[in-house]
């Protein structure tokens, strides 16, 4: 029995194993794609601005959801954009159920008064949650391009003027921009966040993108062609990312879509790890649940490359390696004393170097879209050892709680879209406490991670024993990356 059990947990960490492995040979293309990208922006067509008859009219869409925070800075940053007046419509799809519905229809109000075409439109319910207001709002929008900014993202002001021009090319659906962070250094929770989000924005948008393979439009700091999403179905809210729901329609119906490294809108990371929980569920849970939804019609097309369905089905499952980096993690301790209780299975730890080259490859791809934004230097290198040990500590640290998400994604468990809190702080004396909409609960898997914490401590402690040191530093980063989330989730609440 005991043998047939082994086999069993061998299999499953094997294949586990090669999923990652797999995984990072996606990324490792997508890095030479990248590198050998040869930025086409200047030479695609482009509308002239300076030709009134060529200005398209753009409808601005902001939806918001009790956003007290930020809510004045967004207006006010909006009613910067440098557009022609009479070609701007902006519409704030305003779902909230607290007291910043007043303050909004007031400082909406003025703004109307200076000439604004700015409209304050509300619902009765929040079917579809985000989805859903977005689709309301399209109902009445006038322009032809659809631009969506969330609550917290302040494009510049001549933001629209570097984006709607490549809608010249009449088969562009979308233009999606590189996010910006602006509070990155308010703390280790923030920079983590930004160095991921940073590998997204580069390594992943420019290495699909510049093949021709499907990208993901980001759900803000991005503008569609109104038609587009009409052809595609319009938007849905049966997954928690609507945003790569609709954009895997649309490139199934020859879309094409353009993303703009070069222009960088600014935008707030989550900096209570609560937040950032509810974030990161709603982004896996909704990655897998778009896998369920679209792997078959990407597998099925006959409209693409083999390639283009290669990276799209990776990127589909970008959010269940979460949960193969945890089936790595717990098989990894038994799979130390298999290997002592039974000889024969030694080569097991070759397999386990995949693990290990999966780890340097990540390391080699996300140094090359660290430098483009942080620069090549010797001391920026050895900030981005830092920050990528760091990081990768705190993602498996993060694996349980993801990979619940995941699993709850392709078994179709339907959940209320959470919102993210906002929270308008710019450095590092700005204090995040007395956010009323934090939730004071203490997540449910704490106490998992609690455990976890000791499991992995008993790991490194089996070294000892056993006299084999091989996964202590994973075992270690495994410790540390759940004492993380688990100390900062006790910690860190309003």
């Amino acid at each position: 029995m005991g043998l047939i059990i082994s086999y069993i947990i061998i299999a499953i960490y094997s294949i586990a194993l090669l999923l990652i492995f797999f995984y990072s040979l996606a990324q490792l293309n997508l890095l030479v794609n990248y590198l050998g990208n040869k930025r086409q922006n200047q030479s695609a067509p482009k509308f002239n601005l300076l030709d009134p008859k060529e200005i398209p009219f753009v409808t601005i869409q902001l939806p918001v959801y009790n956003e007290e925070y930020v809510m004045e800075r967004l207006l006010d940053n909006i009613a910067k954009i440098e557009y022609p007046k009479s070609k701007l419509e902006i519409q704030v799809l305003d779902d909230s159920t607290d007291d910043t519905v007043e303050d909004t229809a007031h400082r909406i109000k003025a703004l109307q008064e200076s000439g604004l075409d700015i409209q304050h439109i509300r619902r009765e319910n929040r079917q579809g949650f985000k989805a859903g207001a977005l689709k309301e709002g399209l109902l009445t929008a006038k322009g032809d391009f659809i631009a969506i900014f969330d609550a917290d993202f302040l494009p510049d002001s001549d933001w629209l003027k570097k984006t709607v021009v490549y809608f010249k090319d009449e088969e562009i659906g979308v233009v999606q921009t590189r996010w910006g962070h602006i509070n990155r250094d308010y703390s280790t929770l923030t920079k983590i966040q930004a160095f991921a989000l940073d590998a997204h924005f580069t390594l992943e948008q420019v290495g699909r993108n510049s093949k021709g393979h499907f990208i993901n439009f980001n759900g803000t700091a991005g503008i569609w062609r109104k038609e587009c999403i009409l052809d595609a179905g319009n938007w849905e809210g049966d997954t928690l990312t609507e945003d790569l729901d609709l954009s895997y329609r649309a490139q199934l119906k020859n879309w094409k879509f353009k993303y703009l490294e070069d222009v960088e809108t600014p935008a707030e990371l989550p900096v209570v790890i609560s937040a950032a929980r509810s974030q990161q569920f709603r982004w896996n849970k909704g990655g897998a649940e778009n896998f369920r939804k679209s792997v078959l019609s990407v597998i099925s097309a006959k409209n693409i490359s083999f390639k283009t369905k290669f990276h799209g089905v990776m990127h589909l499952l970008n959010s269940s390696m979460f949960l193969c980096v945890f089936i790595v993690s717990i098989l990894s301790v038994p799979t130390m004393y298999i290997k002592e209780v039974f000889p024969q299975f030694d080569w097991v730890f070759s397999v386990l170097s995949f693990f290990v080259l999966s780890t340097i490859i990540l390391f080699i791809c996300y140094w090359f879209t660290y430098k483009s934004i942080q620069g090549s230097s010797f001391d920026n290198f050895v900030d981005y050892i830092k920050i990528f040990f760091t990081f990768f500590s705190v993602a498996l640290g993060f694996s349980l709680h993801n990979s619940i998400a995941v699993l709850e994604g392709h078994m179709g468990k339907r959940s209320e879209f959470v919102r993210t809190p906002k929270f308008n702080l710019n450095s590092i004396t700005d204090s995040w406490k007395g956010n009323k909409y934090l939730t004071k609960k203490l997540s449910r898997n704490m106490i998992l991670e609690f455990a976890l914490m000791g499991y992995f401590l008993f790991g490194m402690y089996s070294a000892v024993p056993l006299n084999d040191f091989g996964l202590f530093p994973f075992h270690f980063m495994l410790f540390a990356g759940f004492g993380f989330v688990f100390f900062k989730s006790l910690t860190a609440r309003a």
